[in-house]
């Protein structure tokens, strides 16, 4: 029977320090994993161990689109078992955006996690994993986010590539519709981010917004699970049958 626990693991996610990430890392501690967050800002970083209370977590402050800083930290970080890439700053908009638009997910949240497993994985255990993460937009666009799908489409695609590739590290994608965190908006006032939450919940079957926990719940299997590889799951409420 395959192991389905991470106690004593080393477990890297970047971009730990708030939303899934964080909610993952709690989730992995909790099972007895020992957790690496990396992210930009100490100050989020510092804030992030506080609110997990335990000694089995290490910070790092890291730059995910400089490919420098990614080599140079998993050499730092040496042996480890599951990678987790979640967390992106990036704009959706129209076919019309300008090319910064059009860019800005490729570069935010394609690139630095394509880049996280091109130097990660000479130093992750054979038995291990990687949990990639996209966005349900990718299955059921709107009509302002042609790059955004394209984007996520991409970063699908690229799990089931890298599943072969990497084999017997397992690679899978989680997939998420619209989970309640503080990073999404990001800057927006309280009023514009509850009116976006609340046409969410308008769009999937459930009839309400994720949350980070849930989507954390799914990362947790798809890294203990040793028999699922190459798959992307969709915690999305059904935002994608509706």
């Amino acid at each position: 029977m395959s192991n389905i626990s991470i106690k004593n693991q080393r477990i890297v996610i970047i971009g730990g320090s708030s939303g899934i990430g964080l909610a993952t890392a709690k989730q992995a501690i909790e099972q007895g994993a020992n957790v690496i967050i990396a992210g930009r800002s100490q100050d989020k970083l510092n804030a992030a161990r506080l609110s997990i209370g335990s000694d089995s977590v290490e910070t790092y402050s890291l730059n995910n689109q400089s490919e420098e800083q990614l080599k140079t930290f998993f050499e730092a970080v040496g042996k480890f078992d599951h990678l987790f890439t979640p967390g992106a700053s990036y704009v959706r908009g129209a076919i019309t955006s300008s090319s910064v638009i059009a860019h800005s997910c490729f570069n935010a949240k394609f690139w630095p996690q394509y880049n996280a497993v091109k130097y990660a994985s000479p130093f992750i255990n054979p038995n291990g994993s990687i949990v990639l993460m996209s966005g349900a937009f990718s299955q059921r666009p709107l009509a302002d986010g042609a790059s955004y799908a394209a984007c996520n489409g991409a970063i699908e695609s690229l799990g089931k590539a890298l599943a072969v590739e990497l084999a017997p590290i397992r690679v899978n994608v989680i997939s998420p519709g619209t989970i309640h965190t503080s990073f999404n908006w990001e800057g927006a006032d309280q009023e514009t981010r509850d009116k976006a939450y609340e046409g969410y919940t308008k769009l999937n079957i459930l009839g309400r917004v994720g949350h980070s926990d849930e989507a954390a719940h799914t990362t947790i299997y798809l890294m203990t699970n040793g028999y699922t590889t190459g798959s992307t799951l969709y915690p999305d409420g059904g935002y994608i049958l509706r």
